[in-house]
């Protein structure tokens, strides 16, 4: 069991449970079997931009898509950015590839989206540092109990890589709905102030979703159902 252990997410081994939940539809399986080998991360080697994508452009990274909606629409709205999501469970990296591939006609196909399955911090590693234009981390596992909180990925360690990935004005968004959370978070960016800025003014920087920044279902279902808040933190790397 990894919550006795000493660390944080870079030094344990596993930080979720589970990795499939109900059974995919005949589609979604036919994309995981179909679409997923031809973007996947190589299995070795350094990420770069020129090697996913064939040039030097914009690299943004999400840790945990969920369903995708987010990394989606994002890629969708900056056609010349590239796109890398990493998400353990099946269920949500069957959700993105409906997307990258359309959603049924609804949209062309996204070309600037890069997918692994598994552990980010197995493929954030292998990116250079000072690669990074975006890093996203929405709605990420809270683990609200107090011997779990080594689990939680906005850690020292992460924070640490975090830092170190993106470029110099990179920005980092982090969103929530957990209130143990937020407060957790918080502690640990106040002993990073030295690598990032915190772009708050006032209260309702935090409070209301920028612009630019996609709702989920999850983060609708969080508000709308369960009458959570929500909150926004954008940090830019320090130069």
């Amino acid at each position: 069991m990894t919550a006795h252990k000493p660390g944080d997410p870079t030094t344990l081994n596993r930080l979720y449970g589970r990795s499939k939940g109900k059974p995919l539809r005949a589609g979604q399986q036919g994309l995981v079997d179909n679409l997923l080998p031809k973007i996947a991360m190589p299995e070795d080697g350094p990420i770069t931009a020129e090697g996913l994508f064939g040039d030097d452009r914009p690299l943004h990274f999400e840790i945990g898509f969920g369903g995708g909606e987010h990394m989606a629409a994002r890629a969708d709205m900056l056609p010349g950015h590239g796109f890398i999501g990493a998400e353990p469970f099946i269920n949500g990296v069957a959700q993105a590839l409906m997307h990258v591939a359309g959603d049924n006609g609804a949209h062309p196909p996204l070309g600037n989206v890069r997918i692994h399955h598994g552990d980010a911090l197995e493929v954030l590693a292998r990116i250079p540092d000072g690669s990074l234009s975006f890093l996203y981390l929405l709605h990420p596992d809270p683990w609200p109990k107090a011997r779990h909180a080594k689990r939680r990925m906005m850690n020292d360690g992460p924070v640490d890589m975090f830092a170190a990935k993106l470029k110099p004005g990179g920005e980092f968004r982090f969103g929530t709905d957990h209130a143990i959370y937020l407060r957790h978070a918080l502690m640990v960016m106040q002993r990073h102030t030295d690598q990032f800025e915190w772009l708050c003014d006032k209260p309702l920087d935090f409070q209301k979703r920028p612009g630019g920044w996609p709702e989920t279902r999850y983060e609708a279902k969080a508000r709308a159902v369960y009458k959570h808040e929500v909150w926004y933190f954008r940090y830019r790397r320090k130069g």
